[in-house]
């Protein structure tokens, strides 16, 4: 019953989430037209610290929500009301913390930017518990339907605003509608109460479980965004432009395809908290699929990077292809990676989590750092790009070894087939790379995209025959 939960849940988010992002990439791509890699560099700049202020509202308060099944409706309002109090803190904070952003960037412009923003970021803060309690509650069909919404209705949003010449506020105001409507939307849907007193028991009962994820959260989040921040300091807006519009696009196939089953998997797989073998049984499945596709997506990502720059993004943008080259060699891995934060909270081990993403972090900003010191941002994106095979073996001897009390090396075992497809499919880039550019011609990059996208699916279907790994997409239709 819990696999065919699974299954339908993630359908639902599935529906919502590859309909938005056939959404944003339209607005994305009329966006990246109407405004500049420096107008991108800005938001990029200040979006680094408004969702760092929005962790510190959620200090893993949203997940400790879903993962205790014992809080009352009273527990839910005191929290509530808890998380509003630091929500309006936080704004005030951010509004005072952008006279010395724009000091340390000598861009004046900050100073307006973070008092709007900070509308945004007590939204964001506002919306922790009234998410959380549409996901423990599993109303997965109300979240999908908010997201293509909100999606259509931020994307206009923008769009009109860069049509007025609003350059870089259109970005900014887009988050502040996108930010607020989502809140009335759960607000709507929970109405979560205010109360004049908070009860300190309410916060002690998901205390420990929330402290260490939201020690995760802070210190992944500086990890995966002190490469904004130290480009933008010593390469500029314009340099960290092209590489956000980069790392962005890379992360569409890892987002929308991962985060179609991990937002589902903790509110599920959080029942069964104190049977770590089932949860591992369920959890392999998923891992597998993921594996796979993560194959494909890797592989064609690579070989395509310019042609897929050019179509969604224009000319201009094609100094972003070796960033995106480069960090497409991590999609296979961060698809994978990118699932396990879910299971360690769904078998309530945060405490390892924590320590796995600060082991992670610390080779992630080193990697940064050297990039930097080398003084391009081809050198970063290619560090990120290797960093992140690490963050795999390291997190994964974590999870499996320690949590679940697994080998690691069964582990690996079950991935060597897919192991065995990557680099097959590599392999069929190379020579489809040389046909595709010294026999044919072809110079369209429509053509060409689709021409490899024809090619590397039949190969990828035969090698999946090949290797019997097509049972695993099989379970996806059955019943059960």
């Amino acid at each position: 019953m819990a696999e065919v939960t699974i299954k339908k849940a993630a359908f639902i988010s599935a529906v919502s989430k590859y309909s938005s992002i056939i959404l944003n990439l339209a607005f994305s791509a009329v966006l990246a037209r109407l405004l500049t890699p420096e107008d991108y560099g800005i938001v990029a700049v200040t979006a680094v610290f408004t969702t760092f202020f929005t962790l510190f509202a959620d200090m893993g308060i949203g997940a400790g929500v879903i993962q205790n099944k014992e809080l009352t409706q009273d527990d839910i309002n005191s929290i509530y009301t808890f998380t509003v109090r630091i929500s309006i803190i936080l704004a005030i904070v951010f509004v005072a913390f952008s006279f010395p952003m724009s000091w340390f960037y000598k861009e004046h412009v900050y100073v307006p930017m973070g008092m709007l923003l900070a509308l945004s970021l007590f939204f964001s803060a506002m919306n922790i518990v009234p998410n959380a309690l549409l996901l423990k509650e599993k109303r997965f069909v109300a979240v999908g339907i908010r997201t293509i919404v909100v999606c259509v209705f931020s994307g206009v949003v923008g769009i009109v605003f860069a049509l007025l010449g609003f350059k870089y506020y259109a970005l900014v105001l887009q988050n502040i509608f996108n930010a607020f409507f989502i809140f009335v939307w759960n607000y709507v849907s929970t109405r979560p109460k205010l109360v004049r007193k908070i009860c300190r028991d309410s916060i002690n009962k998901i205390k420990n479980y929330s402290s260490f994820l939201f020690g995760f959260n802070i210190i992944n989040y500086f990890a995966r965004n002190s490469d904004n921040l130290l480009i933008s300091k010593f390469m500029g807006t314009a340099a960290l432009g092209y590489y956000d519009k980069a790392y962005k696009l890379m992360l569409y196939p890892v987002g929308n395809l991962t985060h179609v089953i991990t937002p589902v998997l903790h509110p599920i797989l959080s029942e069964h908290q104190n049977d770590k073998d089932y949860i591992y049984v369920m959890y392999m499945k998923i891992i597998k699929i993921l594996s796979l596709l993560g194959a494909f997506i890797m592989n064609f990502c690579f070989f395509n990077a310019d042609a897929i720059i050019q179509i969604l993004f224009g000319e201009k943008w094609l100094v972003a292809v070796p960033c995106f080259r480069y960090m497409s060699i991590s999609i296979w891995a961060q698809m994978i990676t990118s699932s396990c934060g879910s299971i360690f909270q769904s078998i309530g081990d945060s405490k390892r989590l924590f320590f796995s993403g600060t082991l992670n972090s610390v080779f992630t900003v080193c990697a940064i750092i050297f990039g930097c010191i080398d003084g391009s941002i081809e050198c970063v994106a290619r560090n990120i790009g290797l960093i992140y095979l690490f963050h795999f073996v390291s997190t994964y001897v974590i999870l499996i070894h320690f949590s679940f009390k697994k080998s690691f090396f069964l582990f690996i075992k079950e991935l060597i087939p897919d192991f065995i497809i990557i680099v097959l499919l590599f392999a069929c880039g190379v020579i489809l790379n040389l046909v595709a550019m010294n026999v044919f011609i072809i110079q369209n990059v429509i053509i060409k995209c689709s021409f490899f996208f024809f090619c590397f699916s039949v190969v990828y279907v035969f090698l999946l025959l090949l290797f019997r790994q097509m049972k695993y997409f099989k379970m996806l239709v059955r019943r059960k």
